[in-house]
């Protein structure tokens, strides 16, 4: 299964290839964020994250409730992040 995990964004790594580093569960990873709709992504910015890239900005708030419902999953949510552990975009 795959899902969208939120993450914060903890830094813009390289603006012009449109890469970022963000947290998710403790993990971070450095991610494409070029699928996002504009150009005033800020570090402390909450992201939705599918397969190494950023699919759309989401709220502190939404973040949160995605959070603990996707963890609610058990394994799945387990899988989810091991697999974004190794998804890093070089």
């Amino acid at each position: 299964m795959c899902l969208g995990i939120p993450g914060r964004v903890v830094d813009i790594v390289d603006p012009e290839q449109h890469l970022a580093t963000v947290d998710v569960n403790g993990v971070r990873r450095r991610i494409s964020v070029r699928l996002l709709a504009d150009d005033n992504l800020r570090i402390g910015d909450w992201v939705l994250v599918h397969v190494g890239f950023a699919m759309a900005r989401i709220d502190e708030h939404e973040a949160a409730l995605t959070l603990s419902q996707v963890q609610k999953m058990g394994a799945d949510y387990v899988n989810e992040i091991e697999a974004f552990t190794s998804s890093e975009i070089a």
